[in-house]
C-alpha cells in the first residue's frame, strides 16, 4: 500500500515524484563529509540518483576522496537498473568504516555516468552535507539515501515500508 505524500513546500522535491526505474543527474551542489575529524571529500563534481520513494543518493569521484580514504572493502551487490556493486571501506582521522561506501565499476546502459564514482552511507560518517546543510540518512540499514530540507517523503526503509 502507499502511503499518503507528505506536503510538498516551496523550493522542495517530494520523492514520490521520483521515476522508477532511477534516473541519474549531474546537480550543481557541493558534497562534504567528515569521518575521524577529517574532510575526506569535498567536492562539486556531483551525480545524484533519483528513485520513486527515495532521497537522493549522492555519487562523487573516487578521485576526490583524500588518500586513503577508500579502500576495497568486502562483499558485493547486484541492483536490477545500475548493475554489479562493489564497495569500499572507508578510513579518516584513524577511524574505519567498513563497507561504508559503494561504486558500480561497470554501471549498467543508462547509468554509466556512476563509472568512477562512489557513494556513501551518511548514517557510517560522522557528517556529511549538502551545500552546508547536515543530512539525514535515510531510513533502514540497507538503502543510502540523503534527506536534506528540500527533500519530502515519506522515505522507504522506515519500519513498514518494504512493500512500497
Amino acid at each position: 500500500m502507499k502511503p499518503e505524500r507528505d506536503p510538498v513546500g516551496p523550493g522542495q522535491e517530494s520523492v514520490w515524484d521520483y521515476p522508477r526505474p532511477p534516473r541519474a543527474e549531474r546537480v550543481a551542489r557541493q558534497v562534504r563529509i567528515d569521518l575521524g575529524g577529517e574532510v575526506i571529500v569535498d567536492t562539486h563534481d556531483i551525480v545524484r540518483v533519483l528513485e520513486t520513494s527515495h532521497p537522493p543518493v549522492y555519487y562523487l569521484p573516487i578521485a576526490a576522496f583524500a588518500p586513503g580514504a577508500l579502500t576495497p572493502g568486502e562483499g558485493s551487490s547486484f541492483c536490477e537498473f545500475k548493475g554489479g556493486a562493489r564497495y569500499f571501506d572507508v578510513r579518516g582521522g584513524g577511524e574505519t568504516r567498513p563497507r561504508a561506501a559503494w561504486t558500480y565499476p561497470r554501471p549498467a546502459a543508462g547509468y554509466e555516468q556512476l563509472a568512477d564514482r562512489v557513494a556513501v552511507y551518511a548514517r557510517d560518517m560522522d557528517r556529511c552535507t549538502v551545500d552546508g546543510v547536515e543530512v539525514v540518512p535515510q531510513p533502514g540499514r540497507f538503502y543510502g539515501g540523503w534527506i536534506t530540507p528540500d527533500i519530502v517523503g515519506p522515505f522507504k526503509g522506515a519500519p513498514g515500508s518494504l512493500g512500497w
